[in-house]
């Protein structure tokens, strides 16, 4: 089972996301990130190696693809915020 992060690990995980272009959303227990590739195929083919990782860990995101940039956001809607899944696929995906 997911668990919500806690007050403990909450810095330890979201502080290198936040640090890597990574932001908290407003009124929102989610972070979010803007991806900017070079063209439309670079960016569904981006999408297409994240979705793989989402698919095998079962956290899917919330994104948007208009031509070259992918903007995704993050939050584990089974415990109605951030979880250590969230961070995980972030650094992932910032990975890929």
């Amino acid at each position: 089972m997911t668990e919500k992060l806690s007050a403990e690990t909450r810095g330890a995980l979201l502080d290198p996301l936040l640090t890597n272009g990574w932001s908290m959303v407003e009124d929102r227990d989610a972070i979010v990130k803007t991806y900017k590739f070079d063209d439309f195929a670079d960016a569904f083919g981006w999408m297409t190696r994240a979705a793989f990782w989402a698919e095998k860990w079962n956290h899917h995101p919330e994104w948007q693809n208009t031509y070259n940039k992918v903007t995704v956001t993050l939050t584990t809607h089974d415990v109605d915020g951030l979880s250590a899944l969230d961070a995980k696929l972030a650094r992932k995906m910032d990975g890929l």
